[in-house]
């Protein structure tokens, strides 16, 4: 049962009670009101029923209201269920991803620990890590790699820079020991022979590449000692600042990675600036080359303007002597006419009129002719 039916069979024995409470009290008329207690529980029965098909429609409708929220609620449920699993199924995919990852990394680490215990190998990564940071600075012209110089040693790079400064040497060393017993050292007792012993093995490579490595006439004055791991870098400088004092006299510059990429772009900035100068030399010899022709093309200019002056006087001279020589014939075809004419009839007998001879008339005409 419900508590909902159980309440309603406890108002229904609560209403029972009183009912016999009251029935006790009036004993007089015990058959009346017995009947009409009968009567009242008859008509509560009824009262009753249709009470309990009203409860009994109302828990149907409820158990179905129930049942579809009940089912609402499992389907949500389900739903989100399933996609905080597909989600958590993502996340775990990811994090087995990431842990492969965190493997494939541990096992390089290893790698590259066994790589740094190992002197020699340890040396090969540093002129790797040295390449690399060159080849990315610089272009290929300007450096070598396993250079042999006069004296028979071989430097790990030689950047060819244009006197002055020369060429540089740059040799990498990695003094990792020392640096791990420092890193190391339990107390300052310690320390100190830790730091004393590393400043003597960057000290003595320093000597060396002073040394070997910077050569007169041959290198610049000055050379480069490459220190793969900044970390070393920095502990020499901010702990050893004597040590950087001495290998600042020794003419042997110490640099990290990030401060040879600088020194690097210096270095191309350098070597950029070389080329401008040398090309403009080049211009300028040939501006040089080029005024000297213009120069001569001048002179050949004026030549040629003084050849034609002479040929336009010449042939002016021409047109003046083919003028009068047109002069001339035209003089010449007259007279031929003038002949013709005295020839004829009327002529002779007009010279025989005025009494003039025909040597006259010839005179006459070469002195037009002459004229």
């Amino acid at each position: 049962m419900t508590p909902f039916e159980i309440a309603i069979y406890a108002a229904l024995i609560v209403i029972i009670g009183v009912l016999l409470v009251m029935l006790r009290n009036r004993q007089p008329n015990a058959s009346a009101d017995l009947a009409e207690l009968r009567g009242q529980l008859a008509q509560i029965s009824n009262q009753s029923g249709a009470i309990q098909t009203l409860i009994a429609d109302q828990m149907a409708q409820s158990e179905g209201r129930l049942g579809t929220r009940l089912e609402q609620s499992l389907r949500d449920q389900n739903d989100r269920t399933t996609k905080s699993l597909t989600s958590m199924a993502e996340k775990l995919a990811v994090i087995t991803e990431a842990n492969a990852h965190i493997t494939t990394l541990t096992g390089q680490v290893s790698q590259l620990q066994n790589i740094l215990s190992n002197k020699q190998a340890r040396g090969s990564f540093g002129e790797v890590q040295l390449e690399n940071l060159v080849r990315d600075a610089l272009p290929d012209s300007a450096y070598d790699f396993q250079v042999t110089l006069s004296n028979g040693r071989r430097v790990d790079c030689f950047l060819k820079l244009p006197n002055p400064p020369g060429p540089i040497a740059i040799d990498s060393k990695f003094p990792l020991e020392s640096y791990r017993q420092l890193v190391a050292a339990a107390d300052e007792a310690a320390r100190d022979v830790a730091r004393r012993r590393l400043e003597a093995d960057v000290k003595k490579h320093i000597t060396d590449i002073a040394a070997k490595y910077i050569i007169p006439g041959e290198t610049a004055e000055s050379a480069i000692l490459f220190l793969p791991s900044e970390s070393v870098y920095t502990e020499i400088n901010l702990q050893l600042p004597k040590l950087v004092e001495a290998s600042r006299r020794a003419h042997v510059y110490m640099a990290g990675p990030d401060n040879l990429m600088l020194i690097l772009h210096t270095v191309r900035a350098i070597l950029r600036d070389a080329r401008m100068h040398e090309a403009a030399g080049l211009i300028q010899t040939q501006v040089d080359l080029m005024m000297q022709d213009v120069h001569r093309l001048d002179e050949r200019v004026n030549k040629l303007a003084t050849h034609f002056g002479q040929a336009e006087r010449d042939i002016n001279d021409i047109q003046t002597s083919t003028r009068k020589i047109t002069a001339r014939g035209d003089k010449i075809a007259e007279i031929e006419v003038m002949d013709a004419t005295t020839v004829s009839g009327p002529a002779s007998s007009s010279e025989s009129a005025s009494g003039s001879s025909p040597a006259a008339g010839s005179a006459k005409s070469q002195q037009d002719l002459l004229g």
